[in-house]
């Protein structure tokens, strides 16, 4: 019996496609645009991404995957469901960036201040993702596919005209809103197209707006405790190394993330409701899917750290320019973290199908700590070196050693060991 049927690979299919044309997109564009701007204003905007960053899970409220479950279990409520998320996400962001601007106004203005007001205002269109859980309830992840690379092709032009024209860093932190703007009107023709939600029937619920942010609150706190524990070590970085270290680190995040890990994520993401379909009713075939996913992200997660410990050298030497070499050993170090990262997004999985998910906060909390902690030691003494040091033993406490804490998880373990997939 094949573990997984033609359907379940179907959204991992679009999933996966997403991330590959992100990754040509990207190969080619983005070392354009950390040359463009050099390393200190690469970094400027890296951290000002950051800031924003930490502020993401509140944009979103944590109501991406419930709306999409409640859009799952009650079709019926799709518009009252749609139209209270909507209205949810922007009084979210009226509040954030009102707030935003009141610091603003109290502090001294500089460029991060003015960059991170821009990247701020960008999540204003973001709120049309909104649509995209209507599709992706309703198993049509192609159209937010067609979306998304529409997008993209677009957001390339703009890109590769302002490297051309050598434009400051505000001109591509700018392109995010334009990207937001992009996406918003495609969405709105996609769904006039395929006519399967009427947007003049969207309605409020204040009903249901309490049962989505009473169901999301787990998530926004663990969401947040995330973005917070990606966040640190730019942090500690920009503190104790300057704009310019955060430019150097931006092109190891880059070239591990965005290119490589991103397409692991899309695997296990693709696959995700296969895994959950048989939790409940056929644990065997549940733990010989985990099984078989596992086994594919720890080969994938090991071509990674290979590929860049032979060819980390070359990619820096001949993509980017000089002030970027620093960035060679630290790649290096790094590139072993998507080995471990791919464990815990399994095991992150496991504990929403267990619905254990404050463990998942548990472990991220410890992460948290012991990033911080392994910061403040190592990177005053060994700069760059240290970050990824700290970045790569913090996710290995974070994905490995934390699943060792539960003696059930530890009986897990063996029985997955044990397990034929075939």
């Amino acid at each position: 019996m094949n573990l997984f049927s033609k359907k379940d690979f179907t959204t991992t299919k679009w999933y996966v496609l997403e991330k590959l044309c992100q990754l040509i997109i990207g190969i080619y564009i983005t070392p354009k645009i950390f040359n463009s701007l050099g390393a200190f204003n690469s970094g400027e905007l890296e951290i000002s991404k950051s800031i924003v960053g930490v502020l993401t899970p509140l944009f979103f409220l944590g109501l991406s995957a419930i709306c999409i479950r409640e859009l799952v279990f009650k079709p019926k409520l799709k518009h009252f469901i749609i139209g209270t998320t909507l209205v949810l996400r922007f009084l979210s962001f009226i509040i954030i960036s009102l707030s935003l601007l009141v610091y603003t106004y109290f502090t001294n203005t500089n460029e991060i201040t003015l960059i991170v007001l821009i990247i701020a205002a960008s999540y204003l269109f973001k709120i049309s993702d909104v649509i995209s859980y209507f599709f992706i309830a309703n198993k049509n992840y192609k159209y937010v596919f067609i979306c998304k690379i529409i997008t993209l092709v677009f957001v390339l032009i703009v890109q590769y005209y302002g490297v051309i024209n050598k434009f400051s860093v505000f001109y591509f932190a700018s392109i995010l809103f334009f990207e937001g703007i992009i996406e918003t009107v495609i969405y709105y023709l996609i769904n006039a197209y395929s006519k399967q939600l009427k947007l003049l029937k969207l309605k409020w619920s204040s009903k249901i707006a309490k049962q989505l942010l009473h169901s999301a609150l787990p998530l926004l706190i663990s969401n947040f405790i995330i973005v917070f524990y990606i966040s640190i070590d730019n942090f500690f970085i920009n503190y104790y190394l300057g704009s310019s270290a955060n430019g150097v680190l931006s092109v190891v995040d880059f070239l591990v993330i965005f290119i490589t890990w991103n397409i692991g994520a899309a695997f296990i993401y693709g696959l995700y409701p296969a895994l959950a379909e048989c939790y409940l009713n056929d644990k065997t075939l549940y733990a010989k899917r985990l099984k078989f996913m596992a086994t594919i992200v720890l080969i994938f997660g090991i071509c990674i750290g290979l590929f860049y410990t032979f060819f980390g050298d070359y990619i820096i030497e001949t993509q980017y320019e000089s002030s970027f070499n620093n960035a060679k050993l630290p790649l290096k170090i790094f590139a072993w973290s998507p080995l471990f990262i791919f464990m815990g997004m399994l095991l992150e999985k496991h504990l929403v199908n267990q619905n254990k998910l404050l463990r998942n906060v548990y472990r991220f909390i410890l992460g948290c700590c012991f990033n911080a902690i392994l910061c403040i030691l190592l990177i005053p003494e060994y700069k760059l070196v240290g970050a990824a040091i700290a970045v790569l033993v913090s996710h290995f406490i974070t994905n490995i050693l934390f699943v060792f804490f539960y003696k059930s998880y530890r009986k897990n373990i063996l029985i997955l060991l044990s397990i034929k997939t075939k």
